[in-house]
């Protein structure tokens, strides 16, 4: 603002400091008008959890590692009576860093994988 109260122009301080001229000549508006010149902050949702709930999730979820999004999402209701859906659950516990996984099944072996690999170890055991 200060760039223009001196006698610049929209588009030389748009340029400078690599800002659309629209920003510029919005704030530049607005300034004019309220005196003030402050960014817009972004729309959307407010978030349903605070920090210290988002802590509280994934606490909960550490303590027993078979509980379900949705088990997690019950006993956060019990606690702070708010109600929150499964998916909240689950993007909470993917921030902090716990995430749902499935242990690999493997392979069974057959009767000659285990008689080949038993022979294997009788020539090598020393």
């Amino acid at each position: 603002m200060g760039k223009i109260e001196e006698g610049g122009k929209i588009t030389d301080v748009a340029r400078e400091f690599d800002i659309a001229h629209s920003v510029v000549s919005r704030l530049w508006k607005s300034f004019k008008t309220t005196g003030m010149c402050s960014r817009w902050h972004g729309g959307g949702r407010v978030r349903s959890t605070t920090p210290a709930e988002d802590r509280y999730i994934v606490l909960s979820a550490k303590r027993n590692r078979r509980t379900t999004a949705q088990q997690v999402a019950n006993q956060f209701l019990a606690a702070s009576g708010k109600q929150i859906s499964r998916n909240t659950v689950a993007r909470r516990l993917w921030g902090g860093g716990l995430y749902a996984r499935r242990p690999v099944v493997c392979v069974p072996l057959t009767r000659q994988h285990r008689t080949a690999r038993l022979q294997w170890c009788r020539e090598h055991h020393n």
